[in-house]
């Protein structure tokens, strides 16, 4: 996981590495994300989410497209798929 200060950034770094862009989260994204995710690890009878509820949290948090899909066999939705809300 890498951090930059804006998608500019993102861009311009993509652009020198070669990397293609990938779908983008902002700090306020994961954070809800890793707050859903783990609330109850702690809990005895924790799991992992089942795609349906995966999907839900997913779309709750504006994270959106082919890549974010829990059956999708696409790393990355392919060229211009956007992971993430405006």
């Amino acid at each position: 996981m890498l951090f930059f200060r804006s998608e500019e950034r993102v861009r311009e770094w993509c652009s020198a590495t070669g990397h293609p862009l990938r779908p983008l989260v902002r700090m306020d994204q994961l954070w809800e994300l890793a707050h859903e995710w783990y609330s109850t690890r702690l809990q005895p009878d924790s799991r992992r989410p089942p795609p349906g509820e995966m999907r839900e949290i997913f779309a709750r948090l504006g994270l959106v497209g082919e890549f974010w899909n829990p059956h999708s066999d696409v790393f990355g939705g392919g060229g211009g798929a956007r992971g993430r809300a405006r």
